[in-house]
């Protein structure tokens, strides 16, 4: 009779060195019910009330569609400019020691402990037609301020720290020995980056991105001060429902809420599954 290591490895669970897991588990599964899963469930459950006629008639409103492309779209591509620049500064923070080195790092977190309210503003101050910036593009026909791009940069702020931290760490680990390695079998620099490093942090910059992505979809405070909040212009999909909500429109408020929950979901499902056939590709599990 054949023996399928799989099977039994299925079948028979070693036990954990660490006792305690069903109270652990128990506890984890209560509290995100109780902090997560609850109140998105009343979401749906507020949804469900509308009935499938008037959710979709509030949902595929012209005005909430262009709010959630503005929101979403914005949000991806400042979670692409976070990977690049974030994997860059990552990379000086751990591989060089200069002078002031602490410093910068220590502003990575700025975002982190600034209100958001005071960045947009700030950023408003900077970006705007007579601004310190603002200034400098306003004879170039360049607008950064009060419009798409502005939601952008304000995107890009807040959600910085959350890549090169993500990264810094697993960047950490990776020994120098393997670039030397690399270059002593005669691989260029770039060769060495693309085949050697990044394959290694492909997975926590996956992670990264993902969470710069879901901390710019549902950034309010930080964009709202340097958008302009033009209707099918520089509307975000978290002020459009704000805005239902002051008209009391509740129903309107939670078919937003709704969009944004299923497609945010979806993306990062899809961000996960990537992340974790990369994980299996290049040996991280």
């Amino acid at each position: 009779m054949s023996h399928n290591p799989a099977q039994s490895r299925w079948r028979f669970r070693e036990p954990s060195v660490l006792p305690g897991f069903g109270l652990t588990f128990g506890f984890t599964v209560s509290y995100l019910a109780l902090i997560v899963l609850i109140p998105l469930a009343g979401l749906v459950w507020r949804s469900a009330d509308l009935g499938w006629t008037d959710f979709w008639r509030l949902a595929l409103d012209r005005r909430t569609l262009q709010a959630l492309k503005i929101s979403f779209g914005s949000a991806l591509l400042a979670a692409t400019v976070n990977v690049v620049f974030g994997v860059l500064v990552a990379w000086v923070l751990v591989r060089y020691n200069f002078w002031g080195r602490r410093v910068i790092d220590a502003m990575v977190d700025l975002p982190f402990a600034l209100p958001t309210a005071v960045a947009g503003i700030a950023l408003a101050s900077l970006y705007a037609p007579n601004g310190w910036i603002g200034s400098l593009l306003a004879p170039l026909g360049v607008k950064i301020a009060y419009t798409q791009a502005g939601i952008v940069v304000a995107m890009v702020f807040i959600g910085l720290p959350f890549v090169v931290r993500t990264v810094q760490p697993v960047m950490e680990e990776i020994d120098r020995e393997v670039e030397e390695a690399a270059a002593t079998l005669g691989a260029t620099r770039f060769a060495t980056i693309f085949k050697v490093l990044l394959p290694g942090l492909a997975p926590a910059i996956l992670t990264g991105f993902a969470l710069a992505l879901a901390r710019g979809v549902g950034e309010y405070g930080s964009v709202i001060f340097v958008a302009g909040n033009v209707p099918f212009v520089s509307e975000i999909a978290p002020l459009l429902i704000v805005i239902r909500l002051e008209e009391f429109n509740y129903a309107g408020a939670t078919a937003v809420g709704t969009m944004m929950l299923v497609i945010s979901f979806a993306m990062l499902l899809l961000i996960n599954l990537i992340q974790a056939a990369s994980r299996r590709k290049y040996g991280h599990d």
